[in-house]
């Protein structure tokens, strides 16, 4: 078994005195090619071209000397470390960091990044990766083959971004590109790259520092969710809007539909949450509204004016949708998509069937209730408005 393993971090600094310590003592050095091809590797020791991390894990448990893993970057910040340290392999790990790939592509931008988001990018993960992207004004992508620039810009089509994509970073093949992201895709990158993904109606870059690493806060005044909305119609109501955002669930790295958004109020919410969100009205007007309570509140989204079903062809698959209006045949076009899950509402029993049936043919299972809220004038306790609507929820069986 491996006597000892030092994760040397490498960012085209000369290494440091401790990384060439363990090197020089090193009988087995894992890396990519151009970690290889160091000086510093002693002849003798047996070199394995990282490309499994599992498969490199396992051979090193089993080696009989020292081994050292050469990794771009912070090794410990998304890298080697954490597969090295699974319990299955019963590696010490002994880490010599540099900087992360992630600062120094920000460093090359000239940039601040205690305010961006993170991802990793590989085709499993590459969706919600692009996801973030939507729903954030400023996000560090680290990139693989086959979930690059190209696949970033391509799935952001319809949506502005400025990319400044960082290649070889630290090598002597070292290149930095700013454009914009319909450009990307016309582009041959090489790997391996960073991708900070900036813009959208996010917060100024002048606003105060914040204390959360890659978060702005929101101030005090915006405290909670599904608030009472001046000029509500019906299937509007704060606390109909506070159920149906409960069973969505809207998480970062998801994508929402919101369609017929109305004054917007679900489709905020569902931003602030982190989510990516495309809400979607016949109504101008109510795109006007939306645009701005989403500026009002410093959250990004996309707003698609049309007619749904047929504007929802060409969106991009989404993670879970409520539908505001357009009833039981939306709902269908909705289901189509096989999102995670579905939210509606209905004013009658029979639309409120109607709709749970769509639901149980399209295999979700189906939850309905019986909303009943009314609103109280504090001061004389009068009834001031009284709401009543079918809440219907499908959510797809994960086996489905």
């Amino acid at each position: 078994m491996s006597d000892r393993v030092t994760v040397i971090g490498w960012d085209g600094s000369p290494l440091t005195a401790a990384a060439r310590s363990a090197l020089s003592a090193a009988t087995l050095v894992a890396g990519a090619a151009h970690h290889l091809a160091l000086p510093e590797i002693p002849p003798g020791a047996e070199r394995i071209r990282l490309g499994s991390l599992g498969l490199a894990a396992r051979r090193i448990a089993g080696h009989r000397g020292t081994a050292v893993v050469l990794a771009d970057g912070d090794p410990g910040f998304f890298g080697v470390v954490r597969t090295l340290r699974a319990p299955e392999h019963g590696l010490e790990v002994e880490v010599v960091p540099a900087v992360s790939s992630v600062a120094a592509a920000f460093a090359r931008a000239g940039m601040p990044w205690d305010d961006a988001q993170v991802v990793v990018a590989h085709r499993r993960t590459l969706r919600r990766a692009v996801n973030v992207c939507r729903a954030h004004p400023k996000v560090a992508v680290l990139t693989s083959p086959g979930a690059g620039p190209v696949e970033l810009a391509l799935l952001l089509e319809g949506v502005h971004r400025t990319f400044v994509v960082c290649e070889e970073l630290g090598t002597d093949r070292e290149q930095v590109s700013v454009l914009t992201s319909d450009k990307a895709a016309d582009h041959n990158w090489r790997d391996p790259n960073v991708v900070i993904v900036i813009g959208g109606a996010g917060q100024a870059p002048e606003a105060e520092p914040g204390w959360l690493l890659g978060q702005r806060p929101a101030p005090a005044a915006e405290r909670g969710w599904a608030r009472p909305q001046p000029g509500a119609g019906e299937g509007q109501s704060a606390q109909l809007r506070a159920a149906q955002l409960a069973r969505l669930g809207p998480r970062t790295g998801d994508l929402v539909w919101d369609i017929g958004t109305g004054t917007g109020g679900v489709a905020v919410d569902a931003a602030a949450f982190g989510a990516a969100v495309i809400a979607v009205d016949a109504d101008p007007d109510a795109c006007d509204r939306v645009t701005a309570a989403a500026r009002k509140r410093g959250v990004q989204l996309q707003v698609v004016a049309g007619r749904a079903p047929h504007v929802l062809e060409t969106l991009p698959e989404p993670d879970v949708v409520r539908v505001g209006g357009g009833g039981a045949a939306v709902v269908a076009a909705v289901a189509d998509r096989r999102p995670e899950r579905i939210v509606s509402h209905a004013s009658t029993r029979d639309e409120a069937e109607a709709i749970g049936r769509v639901l149980a043919e399209h295999g979700y299972d189906v939850e309905c209730a019986l909303l009943q809220s009314v609103g109280l004038d504090t001061r004389t306790w009068a009834e001031q408005d009284r709401s009543v609507v079918f809440l219907l929820a499908g959510r797809r069986p994960v086996n489905r």
